[in-house]
């Protein structure tokens, strides 16, 4: 990751800045802060995450470790806060980076789902569509240090409101974020299983079986094997990538000392692991954050013997996680962002992303307009299976001639 440490400081301090807009009959003042001091910010941030949180990019634990995992500078980082009537409303935490321009952004990426502001919802609830314009507005005028924001994969529906974010620059389609949200096992299964479905799950849990003891549990990451676990996990990865003739996304040092750092004893970030074994060895894993009643699954692994793949270890792993997660009291299994089979088969909930645009510079605008350009025609190739068929091939074809090619000679 480019910690940037050359930009240089955007602040010297913390800043503000004051207008006001009209709410209803009365006219209230929006007060927009920006700080790269994170405790600065904590107490206006827990309080908004107490409220519920669409992605583990929001917690402050999270977004912490993260932080110091990838050694990013003070400098290149922004927290900016908005109050409306002198009651906090939203939160940013943005992560300043160099991609030819310089540009803010959510700090984890693609390693969550999705990314959104904080939002007091019952305030920002009382906004009507000319309200929130303006309030963006407010808040994307308080923003200064680079080029553009890049607000990646937010979610058209959140906090239980209707778009939003609708108002915040300019925004293009992407992908779509899978949810699982059922009051009880009973209604999963009833919901997302046709008897096909359980009689094709009931075979593969048979040939599961029939290789050797199978046992699942559930563990903290505190709990003194969780190490092992997520080592393992990342192992069956790595070789998942390397049949898919991909680069490693978990491989680099920062990414790996992020994860190492969310499990042991003295981790304050929820993490839960849903591990299954096959006469003690680990075959599968999911690796999950936890807020409330919500459980975000941001890493999924499976073990690679052909000798088992035909009880398919990772869907027995998540059919039993679907079998236990409601009764335990959670009400929404977030799966992420993207199309997969196992998200068709158990998320009754879609909803759709779309990254957000900010110029902040003439330089911003011109790169705004390009990557929309780039990300249109993307989407394009990811509708068409012929066109992405296309691309996969040349994309592994391309990977693997970089593994394979000589190595650059020694200057003697």
């Amino acid at each position: 990751m480019d910690n940037a440490a050359t930009l240089g400081s955007v602040l010297d301090r913390s800043s503000a800045a004051e207008a006001t807009m009209i709410v209803g009959n009365k006219v209230e003042a929006v007060v927009v802060r920006a700080t790269h001091d994170l405790a600065e910010v904590e107490a206006v941030w827990r309080g908004l995450e107490a409220q519920g949180i669409e992605s583990p990019g929001q917690s402050f634990d999270f977004i912490r470790e993260w932080i110091a995992a990838h050694r990013i500078a003070p400098a290149n980082t922004l927290f900016v806060t908005a109050s409306l009537g002198g009651h906090p409303m939203a939160l940013l935490a943005l992560y300043r980076r160099r991609r030819g321009v310089t540009l803010y952004s959510w700090f984890p990426g693609a390693h969550v789902g999705c990314g959104a502001p904080l939002l007091d919802r019952q305030r920002f609830a009382t906004l009507d569509d000319a309200g929130r314009a303006d309030f963006w507005r407010q808040v994307m005028a308080g923003i200064r240090g680079a080029d553009l924001v890049y607000l990646k994969a937010v979610p058209e529906r959140a906090y239980g409101l209707e778009t939003p974010f609708a108002r915040i620059g300019r925004s293009l389609p992407t992908e779509t974020l899978y949810r699982a949200s059922f009051a009880s096992w009973e209604e999963a299964n009833t919901t997302q299983r046709s008897k096909s479905r359980r009689k094709h799950d009931r075979q593969q849990g048979e040939r599961l079986d029939a290789l050797g003891k199978v046992e699942f549990e559930a563990i903290s990451g505190k709990d003194a094997a969780a190490p092992e676990v997520l080592a393992t996990m990342f192992r069956q990865r790595a070789e998942r990538f390397k049949v898919m003739g991909v680069g490693d996304p978990f491989s680099a040092d920062d990414i790996a000392r992020f994860y190492d750092a969310t499990v042991g004893p003295e981790s304050t970030v929820p993490v839960k692991l849903h591990v299954l074994r096959l006469d003690g060895e680990i075959v599968a894993v999911r690796y999950n954050i936890v807020h409330g009643d919500r459980l975000f699954c941001l890493i999924s692994s499976m073990s690679d013997d052909p000798r088992i793949q035909g009880g398919s270890p990772g869907k027995q792993c998540l059919l039993r996680v679907m079998q236990s997660v409601f009764d335990e009291g959670f009400r929404t299994f977030d799966m992420g962002g993207g199309f997969t089979d196992e998200k068709r088969h158990w998320c009754n909930e879609q909803i759709a992303l779309r990254n957000h645009y900010v110029p902040l510079t003439p330089a911003g605008f011109a790169v705004i307009t390009a990557h929309g350009a780039w990300m249109s025609a993307r989407a394009r190739v990811k509708s068409n299976p012929t066109l992405l068929k296309w691309a996969k091939a040349i994309r592994t074809r391309l990977h693997r001639a970089q593994e394979t090619a000589p190595a650059p000679a020694e200057a003697e």
